[in-house]
């Protein structure tokens, strides 16, 4: 009708309608149907999917056949009139669920491909039964095919893009996996410096490049002082920071031509070439100890400051292997360790056997801790004024397999250095208690004093270890006296304190051994809760010769009097020590003159023979004193 008016009003501009404009309305018209009767295709699609050999789960499934519907949708605008624009922003959404397939892996490529084309077979079939009932012509019939073969065809294509993008992100991704993996590998993840692997590569290299220009290379092993008190006195955290310092420190002294590495917990190596061994290796050691001399700031430290020193050892590639030469470096290291710490020393061939003394002796202790090898002696402590004994010192001997000599001042500092210290000092604490308990259940009147290391002062442990002790064997606590250095006191002053203070509430006496030789103060006198002060022997053995050292000990006696504690002067090996001892008004004294080190079962004959308060004599002292 509208074309007709138009031809009324406007004549000779009216268009005859073509068949084109008669296929096209043809197609709309397809297309307006199949939108309404979408659910049709939907349907079949669904009922072909589930003819199929081989079934998704039910997650997959559903967002398929979103995928089936969106497009469905999408397909029917198109052929209805709108452009192939708003169709595909319409079917975006199938686009998305596809590359959410892709990525997550929840279907294979082939299956998805298969579910596509039974969604075209099924649109087909409706399209036919549409055509059929609109008596729409067979080329409409025929182009609303090709249209639906073409929207399968960019289907598919859009499909294989989004697996094929997909596989591109995974590609990339599992190379930069694979470069942080290799990272990882060859890198510290606390520093991000080379680890022992990366570095033994680079040291190969290093050797062999050196080789070949017949000039210099070497290695420097560095291993920080006192890291472990760091460690377990501030905690994990601390550790890491400092170690991470530590590592941006020397990166910032060393030149860009070395290789700076962390092949352990606490031990960095430089590998340095002809350059720098020209300038001479330890001025590189001494540029090195200098830097680490400085103090760190650290947050966990209570001052935020925190001052460590290094042991550097050094060594010099002469036909090694790279682990040759990093061994060699760190057999120099262990040695400047053994010489003081804080200093440097260079590789020379005796350095090996002396350290591999060293380990086979660590492993022999191992062994002597399991087998009970170690045992304990005895040295009376004796009053100065009745000359009898009130204590006995336990000592720790060595009884070895071999019957090789091995002294305390040799095997003592190892336990200590490998920590194995604290667990036979836990054994020394309960053995010389159950010995005192018998004594005391015996009728003797006599107390026992053990030595503690720094090591187990450090450990929460000690205050139970100690508790566990006096439980176990019955043990007065009052009959017990804990010996600790002054060294050992101030490793970690307040954390000391406390603990003392907890052991010192069990009823335990607390003595400070080799009194004279470190903090010496009235200072720390006051704050710990100490009884008695042991002057150190060193005082005693220069009585006669010094008469400045007459006048020390005369001031630590006088010290522990005004503070109301006891004096006791260990190394007493004759009759003028004892004279000006007792003159001085000295409480105890334990020496040779007494007794020497005894076997528990001498001990009890020296204690029911002791001397009675009256006897002046000195040569009267009972023969089975010295034995």
């Amino acid at each position: 009708m509208d074309q007709q008016v138009r031809s009324e009003q406007f004549p000779g501009s009216e268009r005859r309608p073509t068949d084109d404009d008669a296929l096209s309305a043809e197609v709309r018209a397809l297309g307006a149907c199949l939108l309404e009767r979408r659910a049709e295709v939907i349907a079949h699609s669904e009922s072909l999917i589930l003819q199929g050999t081989r079934q998704l789960d039910s997650i997959v499934h559903a967002k398929i056949a979103r995928v089936i519907e969106v497009s469905t949708e999408a397909f029917a605008r198109w052929m209805a009139g709108e452009s192939e624009q708003v169709a595909r922003d319409v079917g975006q959404e199938a686009a998305g669920i596809f590359g959410q397939l892709a990525v997550q892996r929840e279907a294979p490529l082939n299956e998805i491909a298969k579910r596509t084309l039974r969604w075209r077979d099924a649109t087909s079939r409706v399209i036919d039964q549409i055509a059929h009932e609109l008596a729409c012509s067979e080329p409409a019939r025929l182009q609303a095919q090709r249209m639906l073969q073409r929207s399968a065809d960019v289907t598919v294509i859009r499909l294989g893009e989004a697996f094929e993008a997909e596989r591109g992100e995974v590609d990339l991704e599992l190379a930069r996996r694979q470069q942080e993996l290799v990272f990882m590998a060859t890198h510290d993840a606390l520093t991000g410096l080379p680890n022992r692997t990366l570095i033994l590569d680079r040291a190969e290299q290093l050797i062999a490049r050196s080789r070949r220009t017949r000039k210099l290379c070497g290695a420097l092993f560095i291993d920080l002082d006192g890291f472990k008190a760091v460690n377990d006195g501030l905690g994990h955290g601390a550790g890491d920071e400092l170690l991470r310092a530590v590592a941006a420190r020397l990166e910032h002294t060393i030149r860009e031509a070395d290789t700076l590495g962390r092949v352990g917990g606490d031990e960095f190596v430089i590998l340095v070439d002809d350059v720098a061994m020209a300038a001479g290796p330890e001025i590189v050691a001494d540029r090195i100890l200098d830097t680490l001399r400085q103090p760190f700031e650290l947050v966990a430290a209570p001052s935020g400051r925190v001052s460590i020193t290094a042991s550097i050892g050094v060594a010099i590639a002469s036909g090694h292997t790279a682990a040759d030469l990093l061994r060699d470096a760190d057999i120099a290291m262990y040695r400047a360790k053994l010489g003081g710490r804080n200093r440097h020393r260079l590789f020379e061939s005796g350095m090996q056997d002396a350290v591999q003394t060293r380990v086979e002796l660590e492993m022999d202790l191992r062994e002597a801790l399991a087998e009970r090898q170690f045992h304990l002696v005895y040295q009376p402590m004796v009053d100065l004024n009745r000359l009898a004994p009130v204590r006995m010192e336990a000592l720790l001997r060595w009884r070895r397999p071999d019957a090789r000599p091995t002294g305390p001042d040799q095997f003592i500092p190892l336990l200590e250095e490998t920590g194995l210290i604290a667990e036979v000092g836990r054994w020394v604490l309960r053995e010389a208690s159950a010995r005192c308990a018998g004594w005391a259940r015996d009728g003797l009147d006599i107390g026992v004093a053990v030595n503690v290391s720094a090591v187990q002062l450090e450990q929460d442990s000690f205050v139970d270890d100690v508790a566990t002790a006096l439980d176990v064997s019955g043990l007065e606590p009052s009959r017990l006296t804990i010996e600790i250095t002054e060294t050992a006191l101030m490793r970690d002053a307040d954390e000391t304190a406390r603990r003392l203070r907890a052991v010192k509430e069990l009823g335990v006496r607390l003595s400070i051994d080799d009194f004279g030789t470190g903090y010496s103060s009235l200072a720390y006198l006051q704050r710990f809760p100490v009884d008695e002060l042991k002057i150190d022997r060193s005082f005693i053995a220069q009585l006669e010769s010094s008469t400045q050292r007459d006048a020390l000990i005369s001031t630590f006696v006088q010290l522990g009097r005004s503070l109301n504690i006891k004096t006791i002067a260990e190394g007493i090996e004759d009759e003028t020590q004892l004279s000006r001892l007792q003159a001085e008004r000295c409480d105890l004294g334990q020496g040779y003159l007494f007794a020497r080190p005894m076997e528990p079962e001498a001990c009890l004959t020296f204690l029911c023979d002791r001397l009675p308060a009256e006897v002046r004599q000195r040569g009267m002292i009972p023969a089975s004193a010295g034995h």
